[in-house]
């Protein structure tokens, strides 16, 4: 396939769901080329129409929609379908199998998930915490805390923090660095708050650490970036993990949503016991 495709997204809200649901499809075609263009907080059938009047104009348009008021709905499938414009929606069946499953009429309520309910008030809470807890700070709070992510330098732990904290885990980060010292705290048997590991492939990592100290312009970091001594800390941490039973994630080819997908799994683990 090499015909480029004109993507529209349509949505009646931020358009976050959709972006995340067209990109999960993507994925699936490694030679789909695509350009992409993005319509949100769209509530008016006047802004529908022009929408699908730019559609009529170009090849391979598609449409997709994310729009939950049934009546805006059903206008641009009309509309799409009359002008021989693919247009696709990405929840209209699941909200109606879920009404009909559930035996409950859907609201319809754009931007339903954003409301700030006790929910978005704990995800605030936690990315608040996390960012006054990264990189080792503020030791003295890790019994307050949802989970903690140990790791050696530039192992993705702060990322990680601020998507967990996202989903609303108060997570702290430490470092195991020389004169990064863990809280004696963390090694007793019945403490309560999840503990991982995090470790890298040592090439890997060598070569990440590399850019980082070119980007920071910085000579004096031989160690930081020497392989043997990188071999040497995350055997260091393996060791240190296994000591106090806490379970250790790989993060070499995983991507940050995999990461915290893995540690989310440990944590409920952990509450369950």
């Amino acid at each position: 396939m090499t015909d480029k495709y004109k993507i529209f997204l349509v949505s009646d809200s931020t358009g976050e769901t959709l972006d995340r649901i067209f990109s999960a499809l993507q994925s699936q075609f490694p030679n789909f080329e695509y350009d992409k263009k993005k319509f949100v907080f769209i509530r008016t059938e006047q802004q529908i129409d022009r929408i699908v009047k730019e559609c009529q104009g170009l090849n391979n348009a598609i449409i997709l929609y994310t729009i939950v008021e049934s009546k805006l709905a059903k206008h641009i499938a009309d509309k799409s379908d009359k002008t021989n414009v693919p247009c696709f929606g990405v929840l209209g069946n699941l909200i109606l199998t879920f009404s009909k499953l559930l035996n409950q009429k859907a609201s319809n309520k754009p931007s339903a998930q954003h409301v700030m309910d006790a929910d978005y008030y704990k995800r605030i809470e936690a990315i608040q915490f996390t960012m006054s807890h990264d990189d080792g700070k503020k030791n003295e709070d890790v019994s307050i805390s949802d989970i903690i992510l140990l790791g050696v330098s530039r192992t993705g732990k702060t990322p990680t923090s601020i998507y967990l904290a996202n989903r609303g885990f108060k997570t702290m980060n430490i470092p195991l660095v020389m004169d990064q010292q863990i809280p004696d705290t963390l090694k007793e048997k019945d403490f309560k708050p999840c503990v991982v590991g995090l470790y890298a492939d040592p090439e890997r990592l060598s070569d990440i650490r590399k850019n980082r100290v070119s980007i920071m312009q910085e000579t004096k970091l031989k160690g930081y970036t020497d392989l043997v001594s990188i071999k040497k800390e995350i055997d260091d941490s393996k060791i240190l993990f296994k000591k106090y039973g806490w379970p250790m994630i790989d993060i070499t080819r995983k991507s940050i949503e995999e990461t915290a997908a893995s540690i989310i799994r440990i944590y409920d683990i952990t509450k369950n016991k």
